[in-house]
Parts: C-alpha cells; structure tokens; sequence
C-alpha cells in the first residue's frame, strides 16, 4: 500500500484499523533503508520527504491507544533494476530466478554505505514518531543472504565461518542500537531454518540467536523460511497459483505469468499447514535464550495463543488473522469469538505481488475460477 514508495490513505487506513481494533502495537512492513532494497514498487523506502506522512500514521495509532513500529531492511538480491533503479546486489553475484536478474557481490564500500542506511533510517523512524524498529534479518532478504551458506559464497571477512557471516548482522545491530539510542525498542525478525538442506540449519540459527541476545537487542521475532528458495515455509499451505497468475502483470512478469499453471508446484511447493506451525521448534530456542521473544505463524485461535503465551513467550505477532477482520483482537477481548474465520487459502498472499493486500472475503467482484480455488 506504499504507492510510488510512499504511505497512502489505504496505509493509514488499515494501521489506524489496526490501532483501533485492540492490538497492542502495529507494524508498517516492509520499510527499505535505501531505494536499492526495494523489492516491489509498492513498497516504503525510507527518506526524509516521507516522514511527514509516516508522522501522520503514528500519531494516528497512538490516538487509538496502541504504540507504533516499522520494519526495516534491505531485499538484496530479491528485486530487478526496474524495481530498484540500480544493478541488484548481494552477499555474492551471480544470477536470480527470482526476479530474474544479475546480481552484483556487494564490496566492501557497498557494505558500509548499507550499515550507515540503517542508522539513518532509524533517526528518520524516530522523528516519524515510531516507538520501535524491528529489523528484517530473516526470510532471505539481505542479511539473511550474508547468514546463509545458500546465498554467501564470499572468501573475505564477511564469508566462510558463521562468525565471519555474521558479521554484517552485527555491524548492523551496532550500529542500530546506538540509532535508538534508550527511547526507541529494537526488535530482531531472524530464521530459525532457512527451510532447505544447502541454507542455515537450526543449530547455526540458534547461535545466531544467542549473539543476537549478546548484542543487545530488546526481543527477537522467530520465523523460518527463505522468499526466494521455500518461500511457503514461511506461511504454511499451498499457494493459489491461479490467483497469482491472474494478478501477475503481463507486461514486467510475463515469464512468470506463463510459468504458473506449467511448473507453479515445483517452483513454489505447498508446505503443509497447522496452527502454530512454529512453535515447537521456538520452544527450543525459548530455553536457551533469556531475552523476551515473539512468537509469529499462523495464530488463529485464543486457546493457540494462550497456549503459546504460557510457553514462556512474551508477545504475540499476527497478520492474517488482521488482514482478515482488523477488529479480532477486540472481538476475542470481548468474548464475541474465540476463533479467526481466516481459513488459510493464502489469496491475500498470492494478491499481495501486484495489489493491495485483502482477504477473499473482502472482495465482492472476486471472479469464480478464483472463488472456487479460495473454496477448495
């Protein structure tokens, strides 16, 4: 809802929604620190000439009682030069189905300028009004590719060992930590798997975790999953191919377009679903760590999140179930209901490439091919 890079009244709308319907605090995801992270053009980039209109979505989540973050980071590898006005780059070079493209291995001046973008674009999310930062580290997005073993083919200091590939992680915590300074929170999204036997394995991602912890950040959000390599890992079910097919843009995805309905399920295989898919493994990282986590995936329930809460979790994190009915949190506080009536089709994620991201049920004109592939 970033329309030409910059918040919208459909941005203020839904947070301020949001606000209204009970969470505790609202994130606006995702926020690139510079305009070479942007991976779709409807996307936040974070400059001064924005901060006005950032100011204006904040004030208004606080009007409504809730606090208000904004995630930050930079895709890497995952965007087109279309996208991101300049040659994509990352961990190492070479070349990205993904988008597709030509990737260019970050230098070591090219690392740099990214650690300062950080920084800034925390000074930028201070004056917007934010009361916390939540750091993307995960998912195969740029610090994710210097973590990981799948996309860091470097043999500098910033390749081979996992300290070695750590090291980005941490000039990057470092240097966000001081930008916050002791009024900000600073949060961390990290992997707990990559999802694939050639990424970061459970082992790694923990001491990731720990020297996570070590630096100093206030909690740390575990996720899994990789956009670019097993991205349903990340959210769990089959994706609605025939919906993304028919909300791809001919004109900047035609290849992709013509891919789906031939090799959709190998390109993007389904990865079975159940609610609170994540947590068994964050109960893993829950004893070994001491610092307040957030527990994210597929929380539909009030027995679920009850469930987890009393697993030593300090926080919840939601999205579908918002995107479904922004009111749920109200609505559960109220006893109204004890279940979200979002049934896991993944529409809205499949939508959310070109559009605005809705549920079905938000939808009136969906066409039926689409409807009957919601339904099944």
């Amino acid at each position: 809802m970033a329309y030409d890079n910059k918040p919208s009244q459909d941005l203020f709308d839904y947070h301020q929604a949001v606000a209204r319907g009970g969470v505790g605090m609202t994130t606006l995801a995702y926020a690139s620190v510079s305009q070479s992270g942007l991976s779709f053009k409807g996307q936040l980039w974070m400059r001064e000439e924005i901060v006005p209109a950032l100011r204006q979505i904040t004030d208004a989540v606080h009007a409504q009682g809730a606090k208000c973050s904004i995630q930050l980071g930079h895709c890497g590898n995952m965007t087109h030069r279309s996208t991101c006005a300049c040659m994509p780059m990352g961990a190492s070079g070479g070349f990205n189905i993904y988008s597709p493209t030509f990737v260019r291995k970050m230098s070591l001046k090219d690392i740099d300028k990214l650690v300062e973008d950080f920084g800034i674009a925390v000074n930028l999310a201070r004056k917007a009004g934010f009361d916390c930062v939540e750091i993307h580290a995960g998912h195969g997005y740029l610090i994710s590719q210097f973590l990981s073993p799948y996309t860091n083919h470097r043999r500098d200091e910033y390749g081979g060992s996992l300290q070695n590939r750590m090291r980005l992680m941490q000039r990057v915590i470092r240097r966000v930590l001081e930008a916050a300074a002791d009024d900000m929170a600073v949060i961390v999204k990290m992997n707990m798997h990559d999802g694939f036997r050639s990424g970061m394995q459970q082992e790694e991602c923990l001491e990731v975790a720990k020297e996570l912890e070590r630096l100093g950040v206030h909690a740390i959000v575990l996720s899994a999953g990789f956009v670019s390599k097993a991205p349903m890992e990340v959210m769990r079910g089959a994706m609605p191919l025939r919906t993304l097919a028919y909300y791809t843009d001919w004109r900047t995805m035609w290849w992709f377009k013509a891919l789906m309905p031939i090799a959709g399920r190998i390109l993007i295989p389904s990865v079975p679903y159940s609610e609170g898919y994540f947590l068994e493994e964050a109960k893993l990282f829950r004893a070994a760590l001491k610092l307040p986590l957030i527990y994210v995936g597929g929380l539909v329930s009030l027995d679920k999140m009850e469930e987890v809460l009393s697993e030593g979790f300090d926080a919840l994190q939601l999205a579908r179930a918002l995107i479904h009915d922004t009111d749920f949190v109200n609505k559960l506080h109220s006893g109204e209901i004890t279940r979200s009536g979002c049934r896991h089709s993944n529409y809205c994620i499949a939508r959310m490439f070109t559009l605005d991201m809705k549920c079905s049920e938000c939808v009136p004109d969906l066409p039926a091919k689409l409807r009957r592939e919601v339904e099944n």
